[in-house]
């Protein structure tokens, strides 16, 4: 069995590729085409022969660039074919509506496009809408207003509490001074009391002795006229030093009186 990819062919001996005659065939006129694999954009019904055909089956078709264009967006347009009667269907691209546009052989299901231009909008429903908006811009003002106003009254209750330990703290140094003043007019008090007390005290010592100083006097007077006798009543004994031992004092024998008799000494 022959291999299916191969890298080599075989060329038989006579083979002269002069021989080979080049033909060029008619180019093609109108749109260039390709050959592509696309999945339906969307879900549609054969024309033919009713056949529904959904969103995302897989096809061979042909593309081609067409000469509309959009802002610069060029169309392109694409040929399947039905897979029950193979009627060809085309569609193309609608960069309007960024969708798809069913051209013939089918029919699309539903077009997202049409169903809000269909519906046109009251006096009513116009009115109802605009008060909505106003109602919910009302409402993110009101949000607003709050959230500002929760904002001053924690700015107030911080200055509050700063201005109570300001004054807590000023009262606090207050007394203190308060405190130190009646302390120092304390101890001046004491300093003046003991300073008169030292001052009472020095006059009436140095009156004292004065008195003292003239009675000492007055006595001294009086000795100096007595006579003077000295009695020598005994003579000092002399202490002689002695280098003796004292005796030792022999101890008393206590068993004779608790009724114990000593054994006499064998030698």
């Amino acid at each position: 069995m022959s291999e299916r990819k191969v890298l080599t062919k075989y060329y038989p001996p006579d083979f002269d590729p002069s021989k080979i005659a080049r033909s060029r065939g008619p180019k093609q006129a109108g749109p260039k085409q390709q050959t592509v694999r696309l999945m339906a954009p969307f879900s549609m019904k054969c024309t033919a022969c009713g056949e529904y055909i959904y969103k995302g089956r897989k096809f061979n078709s042909r593309k081609e660039v067409t000469e509309e264009k959009y802002y610069e967006i060029s169309i392109i347009r694409f040929y399947i074919r039905c897979t029950r009667c193979s009627a060809e269907i085309t569609f193309k691209t609608d960069p309007k509506n960024m969708d798809y546009t069913c051209e013939k052989g089918a029919k699309r299901n539903f077009e997202p496009w049409r169903q809000g231009g269909d519906q046109q909008e009251t006096d009513q429903e116009r009115l109802d809408r605009l008060e909505a908006e106003e109602d919910e811009k009302n409402a993110m003002e009101e949000l607003e207003s709050k959230t500002h106003d929760a904002k001053r009254e924690m700015a107030i209750a911080d200055a509050l509490d700063e201005i109570r330990t300001r004054n807590a703290r000023i009262e606090r140094a207050d007394s203190g001074e308060v405190a130190q003043g009646v302390a120092d007019l304390r101890d001046a008090e004491r300093e003046r009391q003991e300073q008169e007390d030292a001052e009472l005290a020095r006059r009436a010592f140095q009156g004292q002795n004065i008195e003292i100083a003239a009675t000492i006097m007055e006595e001294e007077e009086d000795d100096a006229q007595l006579p003077i006798e000295v009695v020598i009543d005994e003579q000092i004994p002399e202490v002689l030093t002695t280098f003796k031992k004292p005796a030792k004092k022999k101890k008393k024998d206590f068993s004779a009186a608790l009724g114990l008799k000593k054994k006499p000494a064998l030698v």
